[in-house]
């Protein structure tokens, strides 16, 4: 098993696990929401999207932030899931990001969503 993301402590007073299908999920996320450079020995790693907090939301900035998260997925957790799809909407204030990818270790189809308030 491996560590749980958030890290935190279960009921047993030791390190929470995940399954393999939730490890894969709580990798995406930290992706999603890490800066690249944020990682000593992984500076490629991640895709900045909270950072575009201040960044005005639009359709452009949908479509660009699909590119880099497509990007980031396939270079940053191949060996762990293989994506189908990443689909992101821009509404108001708020970026929704839906990944649709399969975890090699179990072959199972997930969904997962993020979203992330952005400015106007």
């Amino acid at each position: 098993m491996n560590a749980a993301f958030p890290f935190r402590i279960d009921h047993r007073g030791r390190t929470a696990a995940a399954d393999p299908d939730q490890h894969a999920r709580d990798l995406i996320e930290q992706l999603l929401f890490t800066s690249p450079g944020e990682r000593v020995h992984r500076p490629d790693f991640g895709t900045g999207l909270r950072d575009l907090v201040f960044a005005p939301n639009s359709p452009e900035l949908a479509s660009a932030t699909q590119l880099l998260v497509q990007g980031a997925l396939q270079q940053g957790l191949a060996e762990l899931i293989q994506v189908d799809a990443v689909e992101v909407e821009s509404e108001e204030s708020t970026l929704t990001v839906t990944v649709r990818y399969v975890v090699r270790r179990t072959q199972e189809p997930r969904v997962a969503q993020f979203e992330q308030e952005v400015g106007k």
